[in-house]
């Protein structure tokens, strides 16, 4: 699978070439994932320009989008599509979108995260991406996206680019027909990029006494954190695809529209 290691945006990756039931697989250059773009320089990434992005969904909350604002790719329009808006995600404040604050005072995140918080957190975090209103209308809004005709090249994103990116393209892939092993896989591949990206924080933390193990709980992709989301959607909806229909509200036809156009 396409990895893009030089470019100004964090942790990119093309879901094309990943392997489908039937010998199939995802067509490549249409469906692609990152971290958040605020470092991304239009003028000096070819290799993003040549990708054709059409559109961008940004799955990060509003102060998140307000710190570090997108920077787009040349011709691509911005759709929002908040997964924590309103605080609605219990454990929320275990994710990125305020990980800068919670590992600031090594003391108080030891207080917070330490003797196994942190990795409880993750996982509260991950059931709420199933269960709570915002994440389900920020994932419906992306998979709908993905069905309109004049999507293009979509690129989804959060700030890490692994944990609502990470459960979007779990969805994805299980919905286009992968293996839950072959989606297990994707969602831990991207653990190289997330560490090279947070390392500066990961240091500072640790440097001044942080527990290394909080960082690897918040900063990590672990299976029990997916297994919990799955557990949480197999609970509810008995299915991925349960999930998408009843949980998202997607109908029928983008379902099938999305399969048509993503599987090659």
């Amino acid at each position: 699978m396409p990895q893009f290691d030089a470019s100004t945006i964090i942790n990119l990756r093309d879901l094309g070439g990943i392997a489908l039931v039937g010998n199939s697989a995802v067509r490549p250059g249409l469906l692609l994932r990152s971290g958040q773009l605020d470092r991304h320089d239009p003028a000096a990434d070819p290799a993003v320009a040549a990708l054709g992005i059409r559109t961008v969904v940004d799955l990060r909350s509003e102060n998140e989008r307000r710190e570090r604002p997108d920077q787009l790719p040349r011709g691509a329009r911005l759709i929002v599509a908040d997964v924590l808006a309103a605080g609605a995600a219990p454990g929320s404040a275990a994710m990125p979108a305020r990980i800068e604050s919670v590992l600031g005072s090594p003391a108080a995140a030891d207080e917070r995260l330490g003797g196994g918080k942190a990795e409880k957190l993750m996982c509260e975090s991950y059931r709420a991406f199933v269960t709570s209103d915002a994440a389900c209308r920020a994932y419906g809004r992306l998979l709908t996206t993905l069905a309109e005709p004049d999507c293009g090249p979509l690129l989804f994103h959060c700030t890490a680019g692994k944990d609502r990116t990470g459960w979007a393209a779990t969805v994805l892939l299980l919905l286009l027909g992968a293996e839950q092993e072959t989606a297990e896989e994707e969602y831990l591949a991207v653990a190289p990029a997330v560490r090279a990206a947070f390392a500066p924080i990961v240091d500072r933390f640790t440097e001044a006494g942080g527990d290394p193990e909080i960082a690897s709980a918040i900063f990590g992709v672990r299976p029990g954190y997916l297994a919990a989301a799955l557990e949480e959607t197999h609970r509810l909806y008995g299915s991925v695809e349960g999930y998408v229909r009843v949980g998202l509200g997607v109908p029928d036809a983008a379902v099938n529209r999305i399969r048509a156009r993503y599987v090659a």
